[in-house]
């Protein structure tokens, strides 16, 4: 421990003013957790701010988002992802700067298609590269998965690459629509979809996990 610190209540405080040390690292998991849900609300921001601002002010605004979000954890992301992943996060990366450098506004439009592709293209890599994206998911809380949960993962990350296919698309089409129809599909309809998507994954979890539970009982 620093010669220059003392312990009170079991946490270090200043000798002199008695206060605690400044702590900037508590910070970064709420600049963290504010960039993801700014991100979530990113098409309602484009659907009032295109009235007020260019498309290159918003798309500054997504590269911010971005940064906010992942926040102290770059160098930590750079070591422990795969060079096609952080080749595809560098891309999108770019894809906000040609926003910013072109002022279009239907480039803006595409980020919600743009995102269900870079998506697809990291679920989809790793069916081909196991495991899969869901498995990793699944081993943060089960570190020792089944072989027959292995497979469950896979087939859950093969739905999730239809989803994208589907959502992508119609996110593309959009584009080509309404303002008002954009917003309305990119910044609540594939919410709920996606809500829809994880409740019933959910249930149908709950009965396959019953059902190999019963087998083992047998």
């Amino acid at each position: 421990m620093n010669s220059g610190m003392s312990m009170a209540g079991g946490v270090a405080t200043d000798p002199v003013s008695g206060a605690e040390p400044a702590r900037p690292a508590r910070a970064l998991p709420l600049a963290r957790a504010a960039g993801a849900l700014l991100l979530l609300a990113y098409p309602a921001a484009v659907y009032f701010g295109l009235t007020l601002f260019s498309p290159r002010l918003l798309g500054a605004l997504l590269l911010g988002l971005m940064v906010l979000r992942h926040a102290g954890r770059i160098g930590r992301f750079a070591r422990a992802t795969h060079a096609f992943e952080r080749a595809l996060l560098a891309l999108f990366g770019l894809y906000t700067l040609a926003i910013m450098a072109s002022n279009s506004e239907r480039l803006l439009l595409f980020y919600p298609a743009a995102m269900n592709l870079l998506m697809l293209l990291l679920f989809a890599r790793s069916l081909i590269y196991p495991p899969s994206m869901i498995e990793r998911f699944a081993r943060l809380s089960e570190p020792d998965l089944a072989s027959a949960a292995v497979a469950y993962t896979r087939r859950v990350t093969q739905v999730w690459c239809g989803f994208f296919v589907l959502n992508g698309a119609i996110a593309a089409a959009t584009v080509f629509a309404t303002r008002e129809l954009w917003a309305l599909f990119n910044g609540v309809i594939c919410y709920l979809l996606m809500g829809c998507l994880f409740a019933g994954e959910w249930l149908v979890r709950r009965r396959v996990r019953a059902r190999a539970e019963s087998g083992g009982h047998a």
